[in-house]
């Protein structure tokens, strides 16, 4: 024990979602068998756990590397593709392992029948992120995308829209955002396609956020939930800090004999929390 003697407890409900722990599994499974896999964008948004995947032999590829591959072994990890993935690497006689997660498969399906039956579709995500880049590309990128209401025009939206969200988007903005453009006069066809693995998260950290001095949240910095789950807790505690590693942790940040929560996202590793308590014990 530290000279802080800080009480510390690891929230048992964070860490990796069902859908990061099929990719990684996967991912390991072929590691072990061959030692070599190619996966094509980040397996997760955590760079601690990508770093320790790529001890083991796994190699991260760009969309432009996919199209100068032959002949190997790919990865698609659990944000899921767009079809022209599929097509660039079976047509460079690539093998692929798909660890798309069941719930973004089926939003997929579901994205490409409502655009068949004719549907506007807008589409609530960070534009960049690659499950929203999955996405739009089942219907050739003709949802509009965006981040935040004030993105919209409301002058160009359609009377009547369907309107649809990336997995890991806070499910109480979603429906500040069908309020709002249901106060502009549109008519919102709406269909929740938040995941529920992340949304009924929000409430038990609430919880767990309140029981201590201090929370110490832990993540990698491109997490879309990361980022949504920390705001959750630091609303409830203002004494929160992001993390994305044991490094980044400061001696003053805390007092002595504080109690310290460490609480994380969907794509951190239950390991690299018990890194963050041995860090927060030995002060």
């Amino acid at each position: 024990m530290g000279s802080l003697n800080l009480r510390v407890e690891i929230d048992d409900k964070s860490g990796f979602c069902f859908g990061v722990v099929g990719a990684i599994e996967k991912a390991e499974k072929e590691l072990e068998a061959s030692g070599e896999l190619y996966c094509l964008g980040e397996i997760v948004h955590n760079d601690e756990e990508v770093k320790r995947l790529e001890f083991q032999g796994m190699v991260n590829i760009t969309k432009e590397e996919l199209s100068t591959l032959h002949n190997s072994t790919i990865l698609f990890r659990a944000h899921g593709e767009p079809p022209v993935s599929y097509k660039t690497a079976l047509k460079n006689g690539n093998r692929i392992i798909d660890a798309s997660c069941p719930i973004i498969l089926k939003l997929q399906k579901r994205f490409r029948e409502s655009y068949e039956k004719g549907d506007t579709i807008y589409l609530y995500g960070k534009p960049n992120h690659p499950e929203v880049i999955g996405l739009n590309g089942q219907i050739g990128n003709k949802a509009i995308v965006f981040g935040h209401f004030e993105d919209l025009d409301l002058k160009l939206i359609p009377g009547k829209i369907t309107l649809y969200s990336q997995t890991t988007m806070s499910i109480e903005s979603f429906y500040e955002i069908v309020e709002k453009l249901e106060d502009s006069g549109i008519e919102v066809n709406v269909k929740d396609t938040i995941c529920r693995q992340v949304s009924h998260r929000e409430p038990s950290l609430r919880q767990f956020s309140r029981k201590y001095n201090r929370i110490v949240f832990v993540a990698g910095k491109q997490s879309s939930n990361g980022s949504v789950l920390f705001n959750v807790c630091r609303q409830e505690n203002p004494n929160t800090y992001f993390v994305s590693s044991p490094d980044e942790i400061f001696e003053h940040w805390f007092e002595k004999d504080d109690s310290v929560g460490i609480c994380g996202a969907t794509s951190t590793p239950m390991w690299l929390m018990r890194d963050v308590e041995k860090k927060l014990l030995n002060l």
